[in-house]
């Protein structure tokens, strides 16, 4: 009687512990990026390259009077968006799209994701104007500004094309493209998300291709550990 009073209580167990393992599982599947194939990416907006292109290198300065280069592209993923301060209506309206994409992230996503605007309009953007400027929409934003012709290689090196307008009252302004710019952790050209953008096509395209890319970074590197130790 006894042993099978024991031998129930552990089948019980065994019952308890599976249900939790498929709850765990469940949870887990449920908090994991749903990887979308590269038509779904696309109907999304988000264009991936076949070969991250790689860019030069450049000197310019953030909002902060800090050095930036293509340094400060390694280790995460950056969002770039090119565009001026005084720009009336589709900057603004980027950048609060931006940080509507931002701010819903993860913690551990947001530590994965840099979000950084490149000024197009150098002489007018200075340090001190990108100072007031980036924190209003979001205080982990990075502002670029600097040497000009720095920024029309990088500008053309990565497909973004602009202009400057002028005005009747001798004033201008620049039109410029509107696609934001994805730099993988190597600091390489990725893709683009093209417009309309949303906070959710963002979030969600820009998960999945992070994703994808992680796995395929882990096989590669479980490939070359089996390689060294044959």
């Amino acid at each position: 009687m006894l042993s099978q009073k024991s031998g129930i209580r552990l089948t019980v167990f065994g019952v308890l512990c599976l249900i939790a393992l498929v709850v765990v599982g469940f949870v887990w599947k449920m908090n994991q990026p749903v990887v979308m194939k590269k038509e779904q990416l696309q109907a999304n907006g988000a264009i991936v390259l076949d070969t991250p292109r790689i860019f030069s290198d450049f000197e310019l300065i953030n909002h902060l009077g800090q050095r930036f280069s293509k340094e400060q592209l390694v280790g995460k993923w950056s969002m770039v968006f090119f565009g001026f301060t005084q720009c009336p209506d589709f900057c603004p309206t980027t950048l609060a799209i931006l940080n509507d994409t931002y701010d819903k992230l993860k913690e551990s996503e947001k530590n994965n994701l840099q979000v950084v605007l490149v000024s197009l309009d150098s002489e007018r953007d200075t340090v001190e104007s990108l100072s007031e400027y980036i924190p209003y929409f979001n205080a982990n934003f990075i502002g670029v500004t600097g040497n000009k012709h720095y920024i029309k290689r990088f500008a053309s090196e990565v497909n973004i094309a602009y202009n400057r307008v002028y005005l009747d009252d001798d004033e201008y302004t620049i039109d410029h493209s509107t696609q934001i710019l994805l730099i993988n952790p190597k600091g390489d050209y990725h893709g683009f998300f093209k417009v309309p953008h949303t906070p959710e096509k963002l979030r969600q395209t820009w998960r999945s291709i992070a994703s994808v890319s992680y796995t395929h970074l882990r096989a590669h590197e479980t490939s070359l550990h089996l390689v060294c130790r044959l």
